[in-house]
Formats: structure tokens, sequence, C-alpha cells
């Protein structure tokens, strides 16, 4: 390898393979009905980490409004 490269935490390398994982995630309300606030979607992105944690992903970006949530997800 060269001394001048760097590797990359997010570029995970096996035997014959180089990858980098990722998932968008979108939860919808039945019939798109706004039923997430402020305090909801705050409290779901707490629960969504505990579960990445608990699955050995990381959550990389939240976000939602009142009828849908967005996870990206970065797999191992």
């Amino acid at each position: 390898m060269s001394p001048r490269w760097e590797p990359d935490p997010d570029v995970r390398r096996g035997n014959h393979v180089v990858f980098n994982l990722h998932a968008h995630l979108v939860f919808v309300t039945k019939y798109r009905r706004e039923i997430f606030n402020d305090d909801m979607l705050t409290r779901c992105e707490a629960i969504m980490r505990d579960v990445c944690e608990s699955f050995g992903v990381e959550l990389r970006e939240f976000n939602g409004e009142g009828d849908h949530v967005h996870l990206l997800v970065h797999y191992p």
C-alpha cells in the first residue's frame, strides 16, 4: 500500500470485496395522516438509535414530518 493512502473508516474490506452499505428507510403513517409532532419525533429518534445500536448499525441521519419518518442507516 502506498504511504499516502489513508484508510476510510466507512469503507469495509473483506478478502475479495470492498463495500460501504447504507439503507434509506421511510416509515409512513396509514393514509399519510399527520400524527407526528416534535415530541413524538424526538422520542422516535431515541428509540430508533437504541434499536440500531442493538443491531450493531449506525443511524447516520433521522428526519421526519407529520406523516412520515426518514432514517439513513450505515451497516457494518
